[in-house]
């Protein structure tokens, strides 16, 4: 005990000692009770305590509490004291071991106890103690005894051993002397009504088991096995029972030490009923009613973890799972086992975990690794996960948000077994909610934010194609978009992510092709969203999968090769779409035929070989018109795997072997088909050879079977390809005889080339051999048939574009080097002698046309082989009350080869001229000159085509009874008066009505009449009658119209007639101005004359039309150097009109604007006409006023390098000829002109890639007349003599602005340098003789 020292002096000396020597523990004086101090010990506080003393005390039962609560108190206090510990633990501390337990076991009292316990525990934990093992040895004796029993000081007791036994440092195993009886004595208090001591119990029992499982110590572990199957129905049942979450939790901690080593595996499924008779006797506790009243363990176990599954206590449930998940995890345990708890709902609880857990990843980790055993129980669980399948989409949407969560793959496989077995388990709502995580899940995996696991990535996949089966998939559009993007980024994260799981791209495809399943189904295949759905999965094939497959084949495993190919197929196999189409010509571009037959060389497993096959089958299937993939799939069980085993198969007989027919039926399908897309599967020269073997060794079979098959077709165009392919590389030896044989059939047995596909080269070689002409002559009617029906049949190939065979026989006869044009020429020849039927010569004709359309180079081959003759005869074969109702085609066909033939290919063809004489002839016994009839408007418009190619020297003798034909002359008089008479109500006679239609051509007619009088009269025209009075007797008998009608046309006319008249009249004074510049004649028209003309034309200067105001004002210009010749200008000075002209020209060139066309152009007319008056011998004195200093320099100002033209150039040329400008003017515009030079020079190899644009050069409707008419208004716009012909490149513009420049710099140069002026007028316009170019073609 503690007793405080009574002679202070002493004290204080002891303390002044301790304090100098801390480490020192000086003798104790003897306590009251006489005690001898080695038994004793001091404190710092200057007592003394004696242990005897201490233990008489706490051992006596019959000293007051407060007494021993008063010395535990005392003794903690010292203990705290670390120099008093530390003499304690080495010298006295045995004393308090039997004392300390023994006060334990002594007392009831709960607050004594705990002073008690916390001294043991500080004894055992501290540093250098020993002591510990006493007090485990001691209390464990205490409780196997059973002498305390099940009392309050028992649980003091056990709550003291327990504590002991968590310290590490104590070696408890060795001093636990009886095992067997503390564990018996442990398992039978766990039958108390007290959850205090159960609760001590078991967590003893959790400790004395961890420890022994730990250690390994043998004899522990069968002490447990042995009394295991008690310990866990009582342990059960205590679980069952408890209301408090510490005794819950250390019963839990029990039961899962017990799982862990599998014994709940070895006890659960002996019930206790099932136990011997001996067993019972052993065991105290068990009785024949509690035998029968027990469950099975099984049982018991469900039911005990129920309460704390629904606990508050989050620790609890995590515990209590994990106890579940050891239990269900055990090696013995049997799926039977774990179909007890499914059975008895405890699936349903942890559903309940996963609702509340709001995402709690301990909790959610813990449910998801119990409910994935739990599947094992598959019927029972299945059942249940349809219950708590909303609480597993609740824990998706975290775990998929979560970069390679561990239980991510759990997840996914409870939602992909709950959809797959209850498909309608799944609403709208919860379909598009599932969908969404997904595709989230993969888009981030895709975009490489977040990881998956390879089998979370194939789960997936799986759950998309479970989706897709429920029938609430397709209710909402977001539904399949989120399909339709997964579907992509699951694809693109297969190819584009580095170091995948080379696996990952099977499930990808085989999400793909599922996608492609389920929207070509009959229920979908006709829905939008399923149309886009579909063509997203072939854009995925075309523009990702594809270029990948065929970059990588050697990298991808077998399974993925068959995938990828088995979804190409799934496409092919939908061969109604357009994009289906789009995507087998894309394989076949991409060498397909190869590729596959590569595939089959690395892989020569018969699953791939069968799919290589059929996918081939379905390709051609799409590609070509006849529909014969089945060849292929007959014959594929003996197809080989090697092109060259395919071409050694040709060379064989099989007259008298079906099955080797077959597969040579499939092998000339197969070789068609790849070389009809240039991909070659084997050398040409070897193929060759082959097909000649093939022919020669089955020429009887050939012509007794196999013409009539697809086989001859493909046999024809296989070998044609590859003699037309020797042709341009190499000449190499040929067998003639099959040659011959080849010929033959096609000879004999007429097949329409329209019914199979060919490649363009072999179409060519086959029109170049003369020995078929009956066999080609047979397709050119074919081809002329569906030509005329409108059945165009596109079957060529080899170029990469799809064209008609229409298209290329039309660029076969424009080539020019085979005898197509020859063989079309010699059939329309043959049936206008045979007089056939109207329909087939129409057929020809039209197809003639077509082809003269499509290529207008076509008309020279087709004319050089006597196209003229062959008209000739059709023309001369109608009478002249009917003309077949061939007429109007042939008219068509005619107009078209005229208007793209080259002049020089009709010079010597003398055949044309029968038939022209026959249509004029046709125009004057119709008498249909001013009648909207068809065939009338294009006679006259041919007879215009006609006049135009005169000027070339081609076609005279015909254009000179056009021009000379009294019938003409008349009837255009006739016409022209007409129209005259309307006076100003002409503008309401559009082109439409009879008299403008007829204008509309007949203004054509004449002005080409005009432009070929050179040529075909000579010097017999007097240019002077078309200004004189129309009814001069003098007049030559040709078609004329006078100038005054021309103006009266030109004012009071349509647009389109004031268009075409100025032309008219631009070609009359070109004509007279060159005829009185070579004759050296004077003007006969009389100056009133002249001065109504010039009303009308100075009024038309400032026209809408650029182009008549241009040629109004070229004719007013060479009216006034005519009259300037004789002297006749005076009204120049005196006119408002030329003045008002000169002043807005001025102001619009000095006003200052942005460079654009406008501006070029709008200005060309006005130039025209005041450079002519600057030209003036007297020039008007107004113009200096006019051209004053500040208006040429605002207009010199006002030049760019973009607006500068040759108009622009010429005007100020004569404005320094005319002396109006000064020596400062001319240095700026010197400086603005280099500075163009510069520009257009230094762009010169830019602008000569400006192409000319393409104008159409045939019509294709007899009764279109503004077609007819708009080509002739454009021939007369090219080739007029003027500068509005609109055919100058941007080039030959360039070119005209530099020599305008040069010619400006020379005169600057010369008025300069000697003050002198060349008076030489530059020309405004040059007589140009623009010829169309016939050899473009239609774009």
């Amino acid at each position: 005990m503690f007793y405080p020292d009574s002679q202070e002096l002493d004290s204080d000396h002891l303390l002044r000692e301790a304090a100098a020597v801390p480490n020192r523990q000086f003798p104790s004086p003897p306590c009251a009770n006489g005690h001898r101090s080695t038994i004793s010990l001091r404190t710092d506080q200057g007592g003394t305590f004696c242990f005897l003393c201490f233990s008489n005390l706490v051992s006596d039962s019959r000293v007051p509490t407060v007494h021993v609560s008063y010395a535990l108190h005392q003794l903690s206090i010292a203990l705290s004291e670390p120099l008093f510990l530390r003499t304690l633990l080495s010298a006295h501390v045995h004393f308090l071991v039997s004392p300390l337990v023994h006060a334990l076991s002594s007392f009831d009292d709960a607050p004594i106890a705990i002073q008690i316990m916390d001294i043991i525990s500080l004894l055992c934990s501290a540093e250098q103690s020993s002591i510990g093992e006493d007090f485990v040895e001691r209390i464990s004796v205490q409780l196997s005894s059973g002498a305390l029993g099940w009392s309050r000081r028992q649980l003091h007791m056990l709550h003291c051993f327990g504590v002991l036994m968590g310290n590490e440092k104590l070696d408890i195993n060795s001093h636990i002397k009886d095992k067997e009886s503390l564990v018996c004595q442990l398992v039978e208090g766990l039958q108390l009504p007290s959850e205090e001591i159960r609760g001590e119990i078991l967590f003893v029992l959790y400790k004395f088991s961890a420890l022994q499982f730990t250690e390994q110590n043998v004899y522990g572990i069968e002490v447990l096995s042995s009394l295991c199957p008690n310990l866990l129905c009582l342990s059960l049942e205590a679980l069952a029972k408890t209301q408090r979450d510490d005794v819950c939790l250390n019963c839990i901690a029990l039961l899962t030490i017990l799982a862990q080593q599998g014994l709940l595996a070895n006890s659960h499924t002996s019930p206790v009923s099932s136990m011997s008779l001996d067993e019972m006797d052993d065991d105290p506790m068990l009785t024949a009613e509690t035998v029968v009243a027990r469950p099975c363990l099984n049982v018991l176990f469900a039911e005990a973890i129920k309460a704390p599954l629904l606990s508050t206590d989050s620790e609890v449930q995590i515990r209590t799972l994990d106890l579940i998940f050891h239990y269900a995890s055990q090696e013995n345990i049997s799926s039977k086992q774990v179909q007890v708890l499914v059975e008895e709902n405890v699936a349903d609880y942890i559903f309940e975990i996963l609702r509340f857990s709001e995402c709690k990843d301990q909790v959610i980790n813990s449910c998801l690794r119990v409910l994935d055993l739990f599947s094992l129980a598959e019927d029972s669980f299945r059942k249940k996960l349809v219950i708590g399948f909303p609480s597993v989409i609740q824990v998706l949407h975290y775990v998929g948000g979560v970069p390679c969560h561990p239980f991510q793959i759990q997840t996914l496989k409870l939602i992909s077994s709950c959809i797959s077995d209850f498909p309608g388990i799944a609403s709208s709502s919860q379909v598009q909610e599932i969908a969404l995580v997904l595709k989230n899940m993969l888009e981030r995996y895709y975009s490489q934010e977040m990881g998956l696991f390879p089998d979370a990535f194939a789960i997936i996949c799986s759950v998309f194609v479970s989706l897709m089966k429920t029938p609430s998939f397709s209710a909402t559009q977001d539904v399949l978009t989120s399909l339709q993007e997964s579907m992509r980024h699951a694809i693109l994260a297969c190819l584009s992510l580095p170091e995948q799981d080379s696996s990952q791209i099977s499930h990808a495809v085989y999400l793909l092709n599922e996608v492609y399943t389920y929207c070509s189904a009959p229920a979908s295949i006709n829905k939008a969203s399923c149309t886009e759905l579909r063509h997203c999965v072939i854009d995925v094939c075309v523009s990702h999968l594809l270029p990948w497959f065929l970059a990588n084949i050697n990298e991808i495993n077998e399974e993925a090769i068959l995938g990828i190919m088995e979804t190409f197929h799934s496409v092919l196999l939908q061969n109604s779409d357009i994009q289906v189409v789009e995507f087998a010509e894309t394989l076949v571009s991409a060498d397909w035929f190869s590729f596959s037959f590569g595939c089959l060389g690395s892989f020569s497993t018969a699953k791939v070989k069968q799919r290589v096959y059929l996918m081939l089958s379905s390709l051609v299937d799409i590609l070509l018109k006849q529909k014969v993939g089945s060849l292929i799939r007959d014959a594929l069980p003996c197809l080989p795997s090697d092109p060259q085993d395919l071409l050694f198969l040709l060379g064989q007989d099989s007259s008298s072997n079906k099955e080797l027919a077959s597969c040579q039926s499939a092998a000339l399908l197969i070789f068609h088909t790849s070389w009809i897309y240039n991909d070659r599967l084997a050398d040409d020269k070897l193929v060759l050879a082959s097909l000649e073997q093939y022919i020669l060794v089955n020429r009887t079979s050939l012509t007794r079977a196999i013409s009539d098959s697809p086989a001859m077709l493909h046999l024809v165009n296989l070998y044609s390809l590859c003699r037309s392919l020797q042709n341009e590389r190499y000449q190499i030896s040929y067998s003639l005889e099959a040659e011959r044989i080849i010929f033959h059939l096609l000879n004999e047995y007429e097949r329409d080339l329209c019914a199979f596909d060919i490649h363009l080269e072999s179409l060519k070689w086959l029109f170049q051999q003369e020995c078929i002409s009956k066999s080609l002559t047979y397709q050119i009617q074919n081809i002329s048939r569906n030509n005329f029906i409108g059945n165009e049949v596109h079957n060529v190939y080899g170029d990469g574009r799809q064209r008609s065979l229409t298209y290329w026989f039309a660029n076969l006869i424009s080539e020019g080097d085979n005898y197509a044009a020859t063989l079309l020429v010699n059939l329309l020849t043959q049936l206008a002698e045979k007089e056939a039927q109207e329909s087939n010569i129409i057929s020809i004709l039209n197809l003639m046309t077509t082809v003269v359309s499509i290529f207008p180079t076509a008309s020279n081959h087709l004319s050089m082989n006597g196209i003229g003759n062959a008209i000739c005869r059709l023309v001369c074969g109608f009478t002249n009350s009917s003309f077949g109702t061939s007429f109007p085609t042939l008219l068509l066909l005619i107009f078209n080869i005229l208007a793209s033939v080259q002049s020089g290919v009709l010079k010597n063809d003398e055949s044309w001229d029968a038939v022209f004489i026959k249509l004029v002839n046709y125009l004057s016994l119709q008498d249909i000159a001013i009648t909207q009839k068809h065939e009338g408007m294009m006679v006259i418009g041919i007879l215009s085509l006609v006049l135009y190619h005169s000027k070339d020297g081609a076609l005279v003798e015909a254009s000179r009874s056009i021009v000379l034909n009294s019938y003409l002359v008349s009837a255009i008089n006739t016409a022209v008066d007409v129209a005259c008479s309307k006076g100003p109500s002409l503008t309401q006679y559009q082109d439409e009505t009879d008299i403008g239609e007829a204008l509309a051509f007949m203004l054509p007619l004449y002005f080409f009449s005009l432009r070929s009088l050179q040529t075909v009269l000579a010097e017999a025209v007097d240019w002077q009658t078309f200004f004189g009075s129309s009814g001069n007797p003098e007049t030559l008998p040709i078609i004329c119209i006078h100038c005054h009608n021309l103006c009266r046309l030109m004012h009071f006319g349509t647009p389109q007639i004031k268009l075409i008249t100025s032309y008219c009249l631009l070609e009359l004074f070109t004509g007279l101005s060159e005829q009185i510049d070579i004759k050296k004649e004077k003007l006969r028209c009389s100056s009133s004359y002249l001065k109504s003309v010039k009303a009308v034309l100075s009024g038309l200067v400032f026209y809408d039309d650029i182009r008549v105001a241009i040629n109004s004002a070229l004719c007013l210009s060479m009216i006034l150097r005519l009259e300037d010749m004789e002297g006749g200008t005076e009204m120049v000075n005196t006119s408002s009109w030329y003045r008002f002209i000169a002043e807005e020209m001025s102001v619009s060139l000095a006003m200052p604007c942005s460079a654009s066309d406008t501006f070029v152009n709008h200005h060309k007319p006005s130039v025209y006409a005041i450079v002519a008056m600057l030209r003036l011998k007297n020039k008007p004195v107004w113009l200096r006023s006019v051209f004053d200093e500040s208006c040429i320099f605002s207009m010199i100002q006002n030049l760019t390098l973009a607006n500068i033209s040759s108009e622009i150039v010429i005007l100020f040329r004569e404005l320094l000829q005319a002396q109006l400008l000064n020596s400062e003017q001319v240095v700026k515009l010197i400086r603005v002109f280099q500075a163009s030079r510069k520009q257009m020079q230094r762009n010169g190899t830019r602008d000569e890639t400006v192409e000319e644009e393409q104008v159409q050069r045939t019509i294709s409707s007899i009764h279109d007349h503004g077609e007819v008419c708009n080509y002739l208004v454009y021939l007369m716009v090219s080739n007029s003599c003027g500068q509005t012909s609109g055919s100058e490149t941007y080039t030959q513009k360039k070119k005209q602005v530099l020599q305008e420049t040069e010619q400006f710099f020379k005169l600057s140069s010369s008025t300069r340098g000697n003050g002198v002026t060349d008076t030489t007028p530059s020309k405004v316009y040059t007589r140009q003789r623009y010829k169309t170019n016939a050899t473009s073609e239609k774009p």
